[in-house]
């Protein structure tokens, strides 16, 4: 099983045409081309009106035009399958935003939508990569090398410098996230920044001149005060908050007492695997829970409780978790 917020896998990227200009501005403007929009950030949805299910709100040319919206400021998220139609993202910040409130609604917190569950995995995945593409946009609009203003190019997969004609691409930073266990117990945390009582894994980002293992390693040393001695990459996650690529590990440690770093958890504990699955399926005696399927933490935790320390093959749940 993988995370709801996954990988962006909809649409034909057409990635080896994104330079020819041409033709994305054909695609741009032709009739059967759709839009995503992000209203400050948050996309523009449609739903039932109980909002159970929810759909990405796609817009037609004539539809933005009528607002007045510059379509060539739209990013390039690639065509439908097998129709060939062009689907593109357009962003509307500040002034922008409060023109057109009211009519391009309603816009939906990302990380809400991911939290409820109501809408389609590839769909919300979809608005991930065109979030994190915008904030990398907008973090990117001087030149690192000389500071002049750079512009979009290919579609929106790169920038350009203006002056020195330096070229930037869209920036992923590596973050890994792991399960730490000594076989029998794992070790959760709360962040300060966490709901109460919700506890996940240890996570941190990878620095220069480590790979994923010596990141675990130090990661959890300075965390918990654990020593790591094995480390197994499990899965990934692309993460748009702002653009994150969230590598999962579990990885095993020698048990001793935890020794919290106060600057980054609140507090951290040993589990049993009893333990966190009832934190999976809501019926911890302390009412502590986990993160959401939207999360690859849930996953690793997941595959912690419900694993056969005898095969380390997973197991399936209770079945009142089903």
């Amino acid at each position: 099983m993988h995370p709801t917020l996954g990988a962006a896998t909809l649409l034909d990227r057409l990635a080896h045409r994104r330079g020819d200009a041409a033709l994305l501005d054909r695609l741009r403007h032709a009739g059967e081309a759709r839009f995503m929009v992000l209203v400050d950030g948050k996309p523009v949805i449609r739903s039932n009106p109980d909002r159970t299910v929810t759909r990405l709100a796609w817009h037609s040319p004539t539809e933005l035009a009528v607002l007045g919206e510059a379509l060539e400021h739209a990013l390039f998220l690639g065509v439908e399958r097998p129709c060939g139609a062009g689907r593109f993202a357009l962003s509307l910040c500040g002034p922008e935003a409060e023109r057109v409130l009211g009519v391009l609604t309603p816009a939906v917190d990302l990380r809400s939508l991911a939290t409820q569950g109501v809408m389609p995995s590839d769909e919300l995945s979809l608005a991930g990569q065109a979030k994190a593409l915008f904030h990398w946009h907008e973090d990117n609009r001087c030149c690192g090398r000389c500071g002049a203003p750079t512009r979009p190019t290919d579609g929106g997969w790169k920038r350009a410098c203006t002056a020195c004609g330096h070229v930037t691409f869209p920036r992923l930073d590596p973050v890994v996230i792991m399960l730490v266990s000594d076989g029998e117990r794992c070790v959760l945390a709360h962040e300060p920044r966490f709901p109460e009582r919700m506890y996940s894994t240890l996570a941190g980002f990878v620095e220069p001149g480590e790979d994923i293992a010596a990141a675990v390693r130090r990661e959890t040393r300075e965390e918990v005060g654990l020593e790591v001695v094995d480390v197994g990459f499990h899965s990934a996650q692309p993460w748009p908050f702002p653009h994150s690529l969230m590598l999962g590990c579990l990885a095993r440690a020698r048990p001793a007492e935890l020794i919290v770093d106060p600057t980054e958890i609140a507090h951290a504990r040993w589990l049993t695997r009893a333990e966190v699955g009832s934190m999976l399926d809501g019926t911890h005696p302390e009412g502590l829970w986990v993160p959401g399927p939207q999360a690859i933490a849930h996953w690793l935790i997941r595959a912690f409780a419900y694993c056969d320390p005898a095969t380390t093959n997973e197991r399936p749940p209770p079945a009142t978790n089903r």
